[in-house]
């Protein structure tokens, strides 16, 4: 089943009696060549690109939960490019070109909109630093303008311009940035993983690996035993209690990230807008509610529910940036679990075991490479060699000193 105007239009005309479920629900098989554990965004992007780019078969996706129940159905849905470090930029500027032709290439209506991304300036230190980003994005072949504070009044004159302490004297704009439906995502990769051939199975928890001289053979899971001649492992804040039930220790905190979004308001955000003084970001969805979040909750948590310090902490930022937020009511809040590596930047790579492979450690970063990440997780699995934007994610990174510390706060996971 395709999806087009016409195929709508059709069904409409119908009763709407002809749509079919999107993917199957199969039972595991005994046995795959390929075994991705987690059905979040990395691991079906995962499973559909080995399927249909480097023609796999005999792949299974297994998730505990319901496919989208993780973090990809739990953040702010920003899709950007604007990194500065070698070993970062050319890979999030590859993952927005995916973006850029994904909903064609899934047939699936992720609602992604390319509305630009403004990182605001708010002292003369800072118009350096951004000035010396924005070059190293274009010396990457991304796009970067530097605003002044003029231009940035032109965008968005509601912005709080005549704050003493956080003046607005420009900004750093990438328009190829926006947002993405994060739902839209996952459904269109789980889509496309199903028609390639891909077994979704939901309900299925991985309990345990089975490890035979040094190599995995399979997965332990909550509905049997099932054989694997690779396993990937895609859990972002759960990696290091899955890793663990291999023997395996990661460099990786788990932290709580909330999100937030206002009552429906009229359309005021023309994109993504980042408070430079504060870790505060801001969108404006479809619907009308302005979504934002900000830094993680402090502490190291598994629960998917945050704390009240936190979201005073966001709300300060936000009235600092644009004082009529306060006007407006919060509707909901949630959070995800956010797997922060030492260097704030993510692991794609083998492990010592034969056969596991490893994505994690996104930090906040996760849902803008959903695509990439999947790219290179699969090229990494068909070919057992990493992605060429991705070969900076090793594993042993923080033992060799080959860190990329895309921030500049050390090896302090809770500040990236």
């Amino acid at each position: 089943m395709r999806f087009s105007g016409f195929r709508v239009l059709a069904e409409a005309l119908t009763g709407h009696t002809g749509w079919r479920p999107l993917w199957r629900n199969p039972d595991p098989q005994p046995a795959y060549d390929y075994i991705i554990v987690g059905g979040g965004g990395h691991g079906l992007a995962a499973a559909y690109y080995l399927a249909k780019t480097f023609g796999k078969a005999r792949i299974a996706v297994l998730e505990k939960g319901w496919l989208g129940s993780g973090n990809i159905g739990r953040n702010t849905t920003i899709i950007r490019s604007n990194y500065l470090l070698p070993g970062n930029q050319p890979f999030y500027e590859f993952s927005m070109k995916l973006w850029e032709n994904l909903e064609q290439e899934f047939n699936f209506n992720a609602m992604v909109s390319q509305r630009g991304i403004l990182n605001l300036i708010h002292s003369d230190g800072q118009r350096d630093a951004f000035r010396r980003r924005g070059n190293a994005i274009l010396l990457s072949g991304a796009d970067a303008e530097l605003l002044n504070a003029d231009q940035v009044r032109d965008m968005a004159p509601f912005l709080n311009f005549d704050n003493a302490r956080f003046p607005i004297k420009g900004g750093l704009l990438q328009r190829r940035a926006g947002t993405a439906r994060h739902d839209g995502v996952a459904w269109g990769y789980a889509r496309g993983a199903d028609l390639a051939g891909v077994d979704l199975i939901q309900n299925c928890e991985v309990t345990g690996f089975r490890i035979e001289g040094g190599a995995v053979r399979g997965v332990e899971t909550s509905r049997g035993y099932i054989a694997a001649g690779k396993v990937g492992v895609a859990v972002a804040g759960s990696s290091s209690r899955v890793m663990q039930m291999a023997g395996m220790r990661l460099p990786i905190e788990s932290h709580v990230l909330q999100a937030f979004v206002s009552e429906g308001l009229k359309p005021t955000i023309p994109g993504v807008i980042t408070f430079g003084a504060g870790h505060f970001y801001v969108s404006q969805s479809d619907k009308g509610g302005l979504v934002f979040g900000g830094d993680l909750d402090g502490y190291n948590s598994y629960a998917q529910r945050g704390n009240l310090p936190t979201i005073e902490d966001v709300a300060e930022g936000g009235m600092a940036l644009m004082p009529m937020i306060g006007r407006a009511r919060l509707l909901r809040a949630w959070g995800g679990i956010m797997d922060m590596s030492m260097d704030g930047s993510p692991i794609i790579d083998k492990t010592p075991i034969d056969g596991l492979f490893l994505n994690a450690g996104w930090c906040y970063g996760g849902f803008k490479a959903t695509p990439a990440s999947g790219y290179a997780f699969a090229h990494l699995l068909a070919t057992g060699t990493p992605h060429d934007t991705a070969r900076g994610y090793r594993l042993d990174r923080f033992a060799t000193g080959h860190v990329i510390d895309e921030k500049g706060v050390g090896a302090t996971p809770n500040l990236h």
